[in-house]
């Protein structure tokens, strides 16, 4: 007669490849019977406070404001509504070249290197100087025209 094909080995894998679907099946039955409802949809809420904190307990509804739907602003300001048009933005000289003809000058307010050409300048400028400028949009970012010393 021909012997077994299965080994010791195939029988010791199979053994335990059968304990651990069992045991997948009771821990699959526990957490069937212990908690039916546990990490349902009310763990699961949460609230914002008047502070605008958010929270696991719903929010005193005699602390709720009314909030008109014009009132609510989705995004943020643009830039041109912020600003005063007839107020230039201020910048600092942070670096110019006369002899190359370009420089760079850094906005107060935003910190933004803009690129300034000695064509765009109204008056001769140097490192440090506080100057007004209006600013354009090109392909390699901004660059700065009508640029002339700050009258602080």
């Amino acid at each position: 007669m021909a012997k077994s094909q299965e080994s010791f080995n195939k029988k010791e894998k199979a053994k335990k490849k059968l304990q651990k679907r069992q045991q997948k099946e009771q821990r699959r039955d526990e957490k069937r019977h212990e908690g039916g409802n546990k990490g349902g949809m009310d763990d699961m809420m949460a609230y914002v406070d008047e502070n605008g904190n958010l929270s696991s307990v719903p929010p005193d509804p005699k602390k709720m404001v009314k909030v008109k739907l014009e009132d609510i602003e989705i995004g943020i300001r643009k830039e041109e509504d912020l600003l005063d048009p007839d107020v230039l933005p201020k910048a600092t000289v942070t670096y110019f070249d006369e002899a190359k003809g370009y420089g760079f000058i850094s906005d107060i307010n935003t910190q933004e290197r803009i690129f300034v050409h000695i064509n765009n300048l109204t008056e001769e400028i140097k490192v440090g100087d506080t100057v007004e400028y209006t600013a354009k949009k090109t392909p390699r970012g901004l660059q700065a025209e009508t640029v002339r010393k700050s009258s602080q």
